[in-house]
This record gives C-alpha cells, structure tokens and sequence, in this order.
C-alpha cells in the first residue's frame, strides 16, 4: 500500500472529500476494501448500497466500490441513476442491509467528488466507525471467485416515494411550489414526490448538469436568485431547494426570500408538534429560538455538537421527534435518523399549505421575540486551537459585552450565555485554520456588538 494513497484518505464530518486530482479510482478502491474488512470484522454480510451523485465521476466511482465489495464476498446494490444520498441511507434501514457508501461530495463544486459511509440502521457514521475504516485502508485484497458476490441494479427511488407520501400524509392540492434542483440529484425526485402529492410545481435547474451550471450545488440565497424571483413574483407560494445530493433544504417565502434555516428549523418543528409529540435536537450553533418553540409545547432540547452524526446520535438517545442544524441538515427520528432533504421538503410544504410559513413565523416571534445571528472567524494555526480554548476558559470575565455571563457550556468549543439570553459561541472550523465566533441576540446591532466581544476575547489568546 503506498502511504501517501492512505494518508491522503481523511474521513471528516461527513465523509471523505476531496479534488478529483486526490480523490482518484486506486484510493477509492481503498475506502471500498476498507469498508469490507471492517463489515467483515464486525461479523456483517449480506448487501451494501453502493450510490452515487450526478456528477461526471461519480457513476464509475460507484461501479470500482461494488466490484471491491463483491470480490470481499459482499453482494452491491446499485441504484439504476444518481440518487439522493437520504433515499440511500433510507434504503438501508428498510432493505436491513449491512451499510451502504455513497459517492459525492454533496454542495461542493464540480472538480470535487466524496464518498460517505452509512453504517446498518441508515444514520451518520460515527467517530468509532470512521476511524475503524481509516485504520483498514489497504489495496484491494479479492477472495476466491468462487466466494464474490454479485451486483444488481435497481430503482431505490420508487419504495422510498410511497414510504415518504405515507409518512408526511400530505394534501397539497392548489399549493404551487417552485423546486430548485440545482441539477443535482433531488430532480425527478423531490418535485415528483410533491407533484404526487398534489402540489402545482415549476421545477428550475432540473436537468442533470455535472457541472452544475459552473458553480457549487449549495442551497445558499445568493445561489438561489432565480427561485427567490418566481416567489416574489407570486408564480409559487413556497420555493424549495436542495443540495447536490439532496440532503440538505432550503425554504424560500413571498416575504423573507431565502427563510433563515433557523426560522425554518422553529417553524417546523411547531409544524409538527400540532399532530405529533417529541423532544428537539439542535447543534450548539442553531439558534435557540428552537428551545423557546420546545418549552412553549412542553418538550426538551438536546444541544449536541456541530456535524449531523452528532444530532443523529442524540435523536435516538432521546428518542426526539426532530433534528436539525443551521446548515439546512434536518432529520425525523421516526423516518431516518439522517438529514433527508427530500422527505422535509415535503413536510414543509405541508406546512405551508396547512399556514403559510411566512405567517407562522412572524406568529413564532410575536410570540418569542426577534432572533438574529451572525459569525465571523478569526484565524489561529491547527495547533493553537485547543490551547485557545483552554486559555479562554481560565481567563473567562463575569461579563461579555456589559452583561453578566450566566452559564457556559464545552460541548463544542466554548459558548457562553449571558444573562439577556444571548450567547457568544467560539468553536474551532473542523476545515480551516481558523476559531468561529457566533453570536445571537434579539437585534442585528447587538449580534455586532456581540461578534466585536467575542473576536476582542479571542484574538489575544491566537
């Protein structure tokens, strides 16, 4: 095994990732071998999903890691087109297959390509797990032929439609919505599932474009200027869009344009609580005007760190009836303990046709108060950000920004809540040399001034 090969394969928060100059055939081959013997190890057999995005790549990707699995004894599924990398992962827990990899790199631009890893049950990979496949990378190493397994082709879409209409139990007659598939592999999937609902949808970017029209498949506002004019317009009440694997949603409303993930998170989950019951995970960095929506209905939040594995985990610790992050990942226990970008774009739309979601936020922050957030990074070398963090909890004042520090939490970095009920987050980027201060608060002027506080804390300790 050549070294440079292993030591250039690092699983991160979701996966490996990485340009097509690094994330070459012979070392994809690798992370197949690795998850065999790893199955092998923890005593599984049977099938392993072996999906993949649409870009230009990732097909062939897919078709190295089936042959690995099958010359390891493993039988591999191949989905017959791209497919969402949550139709994958659901795949897995209803088919009780031994675990599944996905090739993509999710929001990431064209000249990159991933691969994830999704253990038996469907939900995010853990540390554990990750760091058991990062220690079995090797060439390929084939059993006898007479011991491969075969590789079949199928349609994992078709299932996973009638389970999610079932699931969100929708009517969306007369509700038109605008879906943006950023040519990625939500097209002919998330619209479809709306359509089939009953939904007037336009579908935007819904040809497959590997190269995603020149920029990156990231459901981000300034990506999604053309959906946000249809809404504005009135061609469509909501407009929906996923990421280049469809995991991940973003909301656009006739009011807000882009709708702050955060908003939609509380939105939601107060959706939800009408007809169901159950706890709220969220990450550290999401904001809290999801706690507020929780004690309002009774329930509990559960704050875990940044990443979905995390919120996954914790979804079934508390058996929750929701998770989600800032980022536009969301996930119901009961479904998938995954982001699914795909079902929750149903599940919006739902929403939306029950009380617009623009009403039902402003009706949240009558009810709760204004809620902004904002971030700024600072840089720090890979190896001052643990002592930073050490340093600031020793050097911590009783006061940030003129109020009282009233509570502190490590569970990912170093977030402080005052006593007014805003916070100020220091965490480390888990992908650049570089600490993020967030902050949240009830006005724009105040996460300012609290960003100002929280870069004057930490800057001095770089």
């Amino acid at each position: 095994m050549d070294d440079d090969d292993a030591a250039a394969i690092t699983f991160g928060t979701d996966g490996w990732r990485a340009t097509l100059e690094e994330f070459t055939a012979p070392r994809v081959r690798m992370v197949g071998q690795a998850v065999a013997t790893t199955l092998r190890e923890a005593g599984a057999s049977g099938t392993v999903a072996v999906g993949y995005d649409a870009r230009e790549t990732s097909r062939g990707f897919a078709e190295e890691l089936s042959r690995v699995l099958c010359a390891n004894g493993f039988d591999a599924l191949l989905p017959e087109r791209d497919t969402p990398t949550p139709v994958v992962a659901w795949t897995v827990r209803d088919r009780d297959l031994a675990g599944a990899l996905q090739i993509t790199a999710s929001h990431n631009p064209p000249e990159y390509n991933g691969v994830k890893y999704i253990p038996e049950g469907g939900a995010p990979a853990l540390p554990d797990v990750t760091e058991a496949v990062v220690a079995n990378l090797a060439e390929p190493d084939p059993l006898p032929e007479s011991e491969w397994g075969s590789v079949t082709e199928a349609d994992l879409v078709a299932d996973y439609a009638d389970h999610a209409l079932g699931y969100a139990d929708a009517d969306l007659a007369g509700l038109s919505v605008a879906y943006d598939a950023m040519h990625g592999s939500g097209r002919g999937v998330t619209d479809a599932l709306l359509r089939r609902a009953g939904a007037d949808v336009t579908s935007l970017r819904d040809e497959r474009d590997p190269d995603f029209g020149g920029g990156s498949p990231e459901p981000a506002a300034e990506n999604v200027e053309a959906l946000v004019e249809r809404v504005r317009e009135g061609d469509a009440e909501i407009g929906v869009v996923n990421d280049g694997d469809a995991d991940r949603i973003g909301v656009v409303t006739p009011e807000r344009g882009y709708l702050d993930p955060n908003l939609f998170f509380a939105a939601v989950y107060d959706y939800l609580l009408e007809s169901r019951e159950g706890d709220v995970v969220r990450t550290v960095s999401t904001s809290s005007i999801v706690d507020r929506v929780a004690e309002a209905h009774g329930r509990a939040v559960h704050e875990v760190a940044v990443g979905f594995k995390w919120v996954a985990e914790a979804m079934g610790d508390h058996d929750a009836l929701f998770g989600g992050e800032e980022s536009g990942g969301f996930g119901l226990t009961d479904h998938l303990r995954n982001k699914d970008g795909v079902l929750v774009a149903l599940v919006a739309a739902a929403a939306e046709a029950e009380e617009p979601l623009d009403a039902r936020v402003d009706r949240l922050l009558d009810e709760h108060g204004e809620i902004h957030q904002g971030r700024v990074s600072v840089d720090c070398p890979e190896d001052r950000k643990g002592p930073v963090l050490t340093e600031l909890e020793e050097t911590l004042p009783e006061s940030v920004a003129g109020v009282a520090v009233e509570a502190v939490t490590t569970v990912d970095g170093f977030k402080i809540a005052l006593a007014d009920g805003t916070w100020v987050l220091v965490r480390p980027s888990g992908t650049e040399p570089k600490l993020r201060v967030y902050a949240e608060a009830g006005s724009r002027a105040r996460v300012d001034e609290l960003l100002d506080a929280g870069r004057d804390l930490v800057e001095p300790l770089v």
